[in-house]
């Protein structure tokens, strides 16, 4: 007798298993020609400013709004469980996830919009 959940660990090894094949692949058959300019950082097509390297500050609105990104990807990792199964759950788990909500999208907008990390120059 079989457990239902040995695909799961097949395909998950599977995953793994060819991961750390593509890695080795790589190592062997890549190439190693490295000179100055492949080692030197890249902006995006411009010079690399010497502030962030130098330990200067750098603006993190790119970062902030990253960071709000990730807020809104787990707000939907959390809700989509909950949308599934609506009609099951009580008026508990309705104020819950509003709570949830609230915490999560309203609080870390504001402070997003507080801080000045919709405003782009």
């Amino acid at each position: 007798m079989t457990s239902p959940y040995l695909p799961i660990l097949f395909f998950f090894a599977l995953g793994i298993a060819f991961a750390a094949v593509s890695v080795l692949v790589l190592g062997v058959l890549g190439p190693r020609k490295y000179n100055a300019v492949k080692l030197q950082a890249y902006e995006c097509g411009i010079q690399p400013s010497p502030r962030a390297e130098a330990g200067g500050r750098f603006p993190v609105k790119y970062t902030t709004v990253a960071m709000l990104f990730i807020i809104f990807d787990i707000e939907a990792v959390f809700l989509l469980p909950f949308a599934v199964a609506f009609d099951q759950l009580g008026l508990a788990t309705l104020l819950g996830v509003t709570l949830f909500l609230v915490n999560a999208f309203f609080i870390a907008d504001a402070y997003v919009w507080r801080r000045g990390g919709l405003e782009w120059d």
